[in-house]
């Protein structure tokens, strides 16, 4: 299944999103462009439109559960999940949730992080699709990936808002329809 996917410029006012993400150099450290979208969420019309395109390619598919990774991808999975009618798993970092979970190691630059979700959250045969803000190296997407998997889910897609390109994420997911609003 090919990764390449990008929603095409006329179901979604791309230049409203992309003009409600600022560029703040030098955070968190320097040499880095940190891409904010803390205006978009504060503006309804374009926060409105991302999850309408995040959304769109799987209305109708019979989506069961949103996998939102943590924790910008709490932000627009739920609403990406109301959209579509789903229910919503959080995919959080080890020790955070409450409940039996199941977990996935994903490497670092530096090490290891693992992602969890509730043991009992996705159901054997339930489609899934998974919901974040950016994909970046990709390593927290394929654990979430895994993590739906054996769980026994059919992963049906990825939706992010945006994908910086340059750090290649997408190689980690070619088995992933893969959904990007913007690619930086």
């Amino acid at each position: 299944m090919p990764n390449d996917t990008v929603i095409p410029e006329t179901t979604v006012d791309i230049a409203l999103i992309e003009a409600h993400i600022r560029d703040v150099p030098d955070f968190p450290r320097e040499g880095i462009l940190f891409k904010d979208i803390t205006p978009l969420l504060n503006h309804r019309k374009a926060f409105a439109a991302s999850i309408d395109a995040l959304a769109a390619p799987y209305r109708g598919m019979g989506v069961d559960h949103v996998v939102g990774l943590e924790a910008r991808g709490f932000i627009f999975g739920t609403p990406v999940a109301m959209e579509l009618g789903a229910g919503f798993v959080p995919a959080r970092k080890a020790g955070k949730l409450p409940s039996e979970t199941i977990g996935q190691a994903y490497d670092l630059e530096y090490g290891t992080a693992t992602v969890e979700i509730h043991a009992d959250a996705i159901t054997p045969g339930s489609r899934v699709l998974i919901v974040d803000d950016v994909l970046a190296t990709g390593g927290t997407g394929r654990a979430a990936v895994e993590l739906v998997r054996r769980a026994g889910g059919t992963v049906v897609g990825f939706s992010v808002l945006m994908e910086l390109s340059a750090l290649q994420g997408r190689e980690k997911l070619p088995d992933v329809e893969l959904h990007t609003l913007l690619s930086v």
